[in-house]
């Protein structure tokens, strides 16, 4: 399978392709899978970051369809990694239920990257949900003595696996109209906690528009500089 106008797209601007073998399969809750791969030479051959992340291939009725996923235990040595799905209707998760060892899978990188924090983070400030637990936990590993205060929007009453240690506040918001609880209790708490903007590092990935609200607020209202924060919209609701 071809990956359509936007393979040609990213091979124009020298992405770098591999593909990866599946080894083995964890059902961590209901909605939450693990499926551990050999890398196909990735990690040999590009460096390692905090919430690095890959877009994996999938075939939607014969047609390219792409998403973006975060490495999970990178083990360069031996060439293996994992990635969890987040699981609810769709191509993606269909495929993660179904694949068995052995499958395998193409996967592109380009547009990942994490700049280096100078001077590094007091605290951390997080907001997430089970889509980008992956790239929560990565920077928690990332930044192992430093406080960290995480909103973490839910959606079901699953155990995920958050790697979370007394050094850091974890706070759970069930999914509310439409984003907005969300939205209002990181309003309400993201200034109290972020004086000092200089030392903080606010990070954000959630459904889009939740995103781009919270991004707004943390420049226009907290006063947090481009370097001292980072946003993406993981999906859209």
């Amino acid at each position: 399978m071809g990956h359509g106008w936007e393979g040609a797209v990213l091979k124009l601007l020298r992405a770098k392709d591999f593909t990866f073998t599946v080894t083995g399969a964890t059902q961590i809750t209901e909605h939450y899978r693990r499926l551990t791969f050999t890398d196909g030479g990735l990690l040999a051959e590009l460096p390692l970051h905090p919430t690095m992340w890959v877009r994996l291939w999938f075939d939607n009725d014969g047609k390219p369809h792409q998403r973006g996923y975060t490495i999970v235990d990178p083990d360069a040595e031996n060439g293996t990694f994992a990635i969890e799905f987040a699981l609810h209707q769709g191509i993606a998760s269909d495929w993660s239920r179904q694949v068995e060892p052995g499958g395998a899978i193409q996967a592109t990188v380009y547009g990942t990257g994490f700049e280096p924090l100078d001077p590094a983070p007091e605290r951390l400030l997080i907001v997430g949900d089970a889509a980008s637990l992956p790239a929560v936990n990565s920077l928690l590993d990332a930044f192992p003595g430093t406080p960290a205060t995480i909103w973490f929007e839910t959606a079901s009453d699953d155990e995920l696996p958050h790697r979370t240690t007394d050094r850091h506040d974890l706070r759970l918001i069930p999914r509310a109209d439409g984003g907005d609880a969300l939205v209002a209790q990181v309003r309400k708490e993201l200034p109290e906690l972020a004086k000092d903007t200089a030392a903080a590092y606010f990070w954000i990935a959630t459904e889009a528009k939740s995103t781009r609200a919270l991004t707004a607020f943390a420049r226009k209202e907290v006063g947090f500089p481009k370097d001292r924060m980072h946003s993406m919209a993981y999906w859209r609701g």
